[in-house]
């Protein structure tokens, strides 16, 4: 089977990429760090009004209903632009969770603000986030979810580290009930495998940029009186990046496809995997091309560095991923 975006979903990515660039993404992530979100959140509320934080939820919630391809397509734009916030959450994770639940009117009460960019929401996993969620501070709907339990979530005293300094990192700990039983459980675990599949596109979308930063730097920068670009090492590690991004995308979009299937687990972690290691990929490269000056907080090129480095364990290690897709694999064999 051929598989190929519609030309409404790469006309959806190329008007996504329009406004973010004309966004200054750099200037709102770096006062996102300092703590000022006012111009980040102005970038998200546009990504609102063109339907972004709204695919996935159902019409009767004021979204569009659109598929996990068309989210893939949004958030890929989004790690290329590296906007600050909880993106994943907000867009992919609390919808699916909320909408899985045995009582609507939870979903009802709080899809449509989110569906609009009025309010943004975070989570915490107990496994294998262990109660960390993003941005607690900032959003205005927080979620825990335990087992088969979700409530709200109130911050501790704990703040874990970041690589990044625009990621925000607190200790949650439960609140209020909203639902329990098995149903939930099974929707907890379809929203953090959706929440999985948003990081690998974020991470995709990071990689390409990286990629075409690095490309651009090459070109321009002069060694010997030849630009960089033109010694075959360099032409080498960036090629070796591209491949390595090309490689990846077709598995994120499989994922994207099976997200409703057996194989759903199996197929989120491989594309995490895949777009980790080729975005690791591109900001190592990144680096060796810029030299010291790319991990400067003054280089723009530090922001996707770092977001890569964050984004890398931020649903699961690299580890914790590839034990499922071998548990997979072995039921697969065994049956």
């Amino acid at each position: 089977m051929r598989f190929a975006l519609s030309t409404e979903q790469l006309d959806f990515a190329a008007e996504l990429r329009k406004i973010l660039d004309a966004g200054q993404v750099p200037v709102a992530v770096r006062a996102w760090s300092d703590g000022d979100t006012v111009k980040g959140r102005a970038l998200l509320r546009q990504l609102a009004e063109m339907g972004v934080f709204g695919l996935i939820v159902d019409e009767q919630y004021d979204g569009a209903d659109a598929t996990p391809v068309d989210l893939v397509v949004a958030l890929i734009e989004a790690g290329r632009a590296a906007l600050p916030g909880p993106v994943i959450e907000s867009a992919a994770v609390i919808p699916a969770l909320l909408q899985r639940l045995p009582d609507s009117t939870v979903a009802q009460r709080f899809l449509p603000a989110l569906a609009s960019g009025e309010q943004l929401g975070t989570i915490a996993f107990d496994d294998p986030q262990r109660g960390i969620a993003l941005d607690a501070n900032t959003a205005d709907l927080v979620l825990v979810t335990t087992g088969s339990r979700v409530t709200t979530g109130a911050k501790s005293t704990g703040v874990a580290a970041s690589v990044d300094p625009a990621r925000e990192l607190s200790q949650l700990v439960a609140d209020a009930l909203i639902a329990e039983g098995p149903e939930v459980e099974a929707a907890i675990a379809y929203a953090f495998d959706l929440g999985v599949l948003a990081c690998a596109a974020q991470l995709l979308g990071a990689g390409r940029a990286i990629l075409e930063q690095t490309t651009a730097y090459a070109k321009q920068r002069k060694q010997f009186g030849r630009a960089i670009g033109e010694f075959q090492a360099v032409k080498q590690q960036l090629a070796d990046v591209l491949i390595a991004l090309d490689l990846a995308e077709p598995l994120l979009y499989r994922a994207a496809l099976t997200l409703d299937s057996d194989d759903r687990a199996r197929d989120v972690s491989a594309a995490l995997v895949t777009c980790a290691d080729a975005a690791h990929r591109a900001a190592r490269a990144g680096l060796q091309v810029h030299g010291a000056i790319g991990y400067t907080a003054e280089c723009d090129l530090s922001l996707w560095l770092t977001k890569v480095t964050a984004l890398r364990t931020a649903w699961g290690t690299a580890d914790f991923h590839r034990a499922r897709i071998a548990a997979a694999l072995r039921t697969e064999a065994a049956s």
